[in-house]
């Protein structure tokens, strides 16, 4: 270590992904044909040479603070070394993970992406716009679509524009809870639909147009099953119009003129593979019709 810069052991970048990624020793050691003391060994080499611990060695295994950094390079060298391989005839398709909020990815990722799925294994990491930054930062993902427009470390940020989620509701459900339309009293008496715990779109909407109220609420993580429950009366809820239009009139808007804006933003990491770049393509060129 010379202060300025220090070589790392491919194999030794390649024991700490694989640790963290199959969350044990014994399981890395099988991915990589190697013995659990080669795994090991090849971790504490690293820890040595940088002077940190990088592993919490618990069930699973997860990266230190310290770790983290190594993480990112070793999954970096990895995207590089999968694409060389493949520009050389070496080997097949390249593995590529991104974080994906679930109603971009229920809805225009993966037909944008799809052109690409004959040459990119792609592994999509579905998380809250809000949190995929996370997964991004912690090295578990190359790329993330994300509403955070503040670049992580080593990362560029593309805008890719404004997703705007509605408050829609089942025909049957606006009769029997805003037959005198959407009130701050109909809000507060009416069942609420959240995608989970963290999901702030409700609440956003329900305080600007309902300060303080607490209506039931349902909790449905998942895209599709999101907006099918909203269809089928369990609430309102906040969609987009990408998620609303398939449901036809079998859904009514409750506010014409309101509603949440959420600005999306494409952050990778920045190195520079085919495979990325490429997907970073598709992802600008479809992410022009949101709206």
């Amino acid at each position: 270590m010379n202060g300025l810069a220090m070589d790392f052991d491919l194999a030794h970048l390649q024991a700490l992904s694989a640790v963290i990624e199959h969350g044990s020793f014994d399981a890395a050691a099988r991915a990589l044909h190697v013995t659990p003391s080669a795994v090991s060994q090849r971790i504490r080499a690293l820890e040595v040479a940088t002077r940190r611990v990088l592993v919490v060695r618990t069930r699973p295994v997860t990266a230190t603070r310290a770790g983290a950094p190594l993480l990112r390079l070793a999954r970096q060298v990895a995207a590089l070394s999968a694409d060389t391989a493949r520009e050389m005839s070496l080997a097949g398709g390249v593995r590529l993970p991104l974080a994906v909020n679930a109603d971009s990815l229920s809805t225009w990722v993966l037909p944008a992406l799809a052109p690409l799925a004959g040459e990119i294994a792609f592994e999509f990491h579905r998380e809250d716009q809000e949190r995929t930054i996370g997964l991004l930062r912690d090295g578990t993902v190359l790329a993330a679509i994300t509403s955070d427009g503040q670049a992580v470390q080593g990362c560029t940020v593309t805008p890719l524009g404004v997703m705007r989620y509605r408050p829609y509701v089942s025909r049957a459900a606006a009769v029997r809870w805003f037959g005198d339309g959407m009130t701050a009293a109909a809000l507060a008496a009416a069942p609420m639909i959240e995608f989970d715990q963290a999901d702030e779109l409700q609440r956003r909407y329900l305080t600007a147009h309902a300060p303080g109220a607490e209506p039931p609420r349902h909790q449905v993580p998942g895209a599709g099953d999101f907006a099918e429950a909203v269809r089928l009366g369990y609430g309102w809820g906040m969609l987009p119009a990408l998620q609303a239009e398939p449901l036809g009139d079998e859904v009514v808007l409750l506010d014409d003129d309101g509603g949440v804006d959420v600005a999306l933003y494409w952050q990778q990491w920045g190195v520079r593979t085919p495979s990325l770049d490429a997907a970073a393509a598709a992802i600008a060129t479809a992410a022009r019709a949101l709206r």
